[in-house]
């Protein structure tokens, strides 16, 4: 069997597809996985055997190669006899149709649906209740895997690793066991942002209280957010990526040999859930049933204020209380509470 499957644009929902991804895999057997990606989802998930081939496609790209059309056209080429589509959306439903696979399966929304052979229904509070891994662990039930587990998948290439390797070196820090990786930033908008003088006094904490350095990750546009951190932080145990190139690759090579992560709903945070390392999220806009991992090593922090959650970009109140109340000593508390259980289970083990 030939599966073209047409992945999330988002890099946390990425990640949460790659137990769906697994399912896949083992669906095509000794034929073909196609994935069907942006650009910068492929760096997500490199270093994992999974496709056979890739089709990557930017509508707004300035490279002809990665237009639309240039996808459709590939595809049709390929002559896949399935596609899967976990986005939900009418372009990629459209492409599905364009591409002549016989049997289109997917979650789609309004007109879409129109274009597929097998429509899960994903209604809006269904969204809300169930985490984004089993509803893409429900599509690919659909389109026949069997046996799937929501464990989340992760791998880091040589290259990642060597790069990760000279951080460690320019800064000068010490071994991952002793690092504490901070990840604010949110493509989802200001909402999910805690704020810079919380995550500055929270490294003065994990320093003074833990003996632990603190590396703060960084995107390009979070840049001046995470020298703000090493600032206000003052200590020379606290440094960031900010003055680094920024690979995803290299996010994800830091926050693998790191010893926690604390982090906002955001892409970086399933990086840590997926190499197994103990995570502390902190939840504003979004509530977090909809992204639950189910990793046993994973906090989920949220404040639940009345106003929780709104599913706004920015707090429509305009005194984002959801964050701002939540305060670095109740943080601390949860990592010190989630290395104490990782050092419990250890010694079980």
């Amino acid at each position: 069997m030939k599966i073209a499957v047409f992945l999330p644009n988002w890099i946390g929902d990425t990640v949460m597809a790659t137990p769906a991804l697994r399912g896949l895999r083992t669906l095509a057997g000794g034929g073909q996985l196609v994935g069907v990606m942006r650009p910068y989802v492929s760096e997500v998930l490199e270093g994992l055997d999974l496709f056979d081939q890739q089709v990557l496609f930017s509508p707004k790209s300035k490279h002809s190669e990665l237009k639309t059309g240039r996808a459709i056209a590939h595809l049709k080429s390929l002559d896949v006899d399935m596609t899967v589509n976990l986005t939900g959306s009418l372009r990629t439903a459209w492409m599905a149709w364009r591409s002549g696979a016989r049997r289109r399966v997917g979650a789609a929304r309004d007109l879409g649906r129109m274009l597929l052979t097998d429509v899960v229904e994903h209604s809006k509070q269904h969204m809300l209740a169930v985490s984004q891994v089993d509803r893409f662990i429900e599509i690919a039930a659909a389109a026949g895997c069997r046996d799937l587990t929501p464990q989340l998948v992760l791998a880091t290439t040589p290259a990642d690793e060597e790069a990760a390797d000279a951080v460690w070196n320019r800064l000068g820090l010490p071994a991952g066991d002793n690092v504490v990786v901070f990840n604010g930033g949110s493509a989802g908008g200001s909402a999910k942002h805690w704020p810079v003088t919380h995550f500055a006094a929270l490294a003065q904490q994990v320093v003074s209280k833990l003996g632990m350095s603190v590396l703060v990750n960084c995107g390009p546009s979070e840049r001046d957010s995470a020298r703000d951190i090493v600032r206000l932080a003052g200590s020379p145990h606290v440094t960031s990526l900010a003055d680094f190139e920024l690979p995803i690759g290299l996010s994800k090579a830091v926050i693998r040999r790191s010893r926690l992560l604390v982090t906002t709903d955001s892409g970086p945070r399933f990086f840590g859930v997926a190499f197994n390392r103990p995570v502390v999220a902190l939840f504003g806009s979004t509530p977090p049933e909809m992204t639950a991992t189910q990793s046993p090593l994973e906090t989920q922090l949220a404040l639940g204020l009345d106003c929780q959650p709104c599913m706004k970009r920015t707090c429509p109140l305009g005194h984002h209380q959801c964050m701002t109340n939540l305060t670095a000593d109740r943080v601390m508390s949860d990592i010190e509470r989630a290395l104490e259980n990782e050092r419990r289970s250890a010694s079980a083990a």
